[in-house]
């Protein structure tokens, strides 16, 4: 898996939450139209904290996955009493949004770009408020890569 380190190179990031930057590139297999390969995502994840910042890079994001925590999402914007994750099936990625007082959310990241002898997990603690830009966001990818075929 190539991870790209150089944040210039980069440009802006799709997704800012937190300590939390994602990056979607492309389509894995631009020219499948089929459920499972062609909604792969080619991506970077940077998390980073005081001391600390860990990169994952390739196409470990399948579209539905994204779909997914878009909906957990909305629910847990509306009624604030629900947990969201958004767990890539490659588990690269882990990121849990929980509600934690009121008006406040927790946030907490696992990111390995080596599965087997690596793991890193970052927590922070943000207004609710925060969870109106990460929904638009999250939509915002999805109107740029839509999801194709159906799952079967």
């Amino acid at each position: 898996m190539r991870v790209e380190t150089d944040i210039e190179n980069l440009g802006i990031p799709n997704i800012e939450l937190a300590g939390l930057k994602i990056w979607t590139h492309s389509r894995k297999y631009p020219e499948h139209q089929d459920f499972w390969d062609g909604n792969w995502l080619n991506t970077t994840f940077l998390c980073k904290a005081q001391g600390a910042s860990v990169w994952v890079s390739g196409d470990i994001l399948h579209l539905s996955e994204f779909a997914d925590w878009l909906v957990a999402l909305e629910k847990l914007n509306e009624t604030l009493s629900v947990e969201t994750r958004l767990d890539t099936l490659e588990r690269y990625l882990s990121v849990k949004i929980k509600p934690e007082t009121y008006q406040r959310v927790s946030i907490k990241v696992d990111i390995s770009p080596e599965r087997i002898f690596q793991r890193h997990y970052f927590e922070f603690w943000l207004d609710q408020s925060c969870l109106n830009g990460l929904i638009a966001s999250c939509r915002k990818i999805l109107t740029e890569f839509p999801i194709r075929g159906k799952a079967s």
